[in-house]
């Protein structure tokens, strides 16, 4: 498996009328940061691009940068319902509480 791989897909809506998208590496994670309206990068996807952006470093973990990136996309809406989020120490994975 690549390093920078997630272990689960973050999936997204990017928009109510588009089909869900899955995120699954670091790399289309930052795709997907460079294209977002600078005008709505905030603190929020600050963390996220530089989680992600360290992470091709190997400064931050690959988990973590899901993480951050993660919560970018729940506080900017896009996280997708049925997102399921990986358990903070292996233990698999849990369903998203809205």
């Amino acid at each position: 498996m690549d390093r920078l791989q997630f272990e689960v897909p973050v999936r997204i809506t990017p928009a109510p009328s588009l089909p869900i998208e899955e995120i699954y590496s670091v790399e289309q994670a930052l795709d997907f940061l460079h294209g977002w309206p600078v005008r709505r990068q905030g603190p929020a996807y600050q963390a996220a691009f530089n989680a992600c952006f360290g992470a091709t470093v190997d400064l931050v973990k690959t988990e973590d940068a899901c993480r951050a990136f993660m919560a970018f996309c729940r506080m900017s809406g896009l996280l997708a319902r049925d997102m399921m989020v990986p358990g903070k120490r292996g233990g698999g994975v849990r369903g998203l509480r809205v």
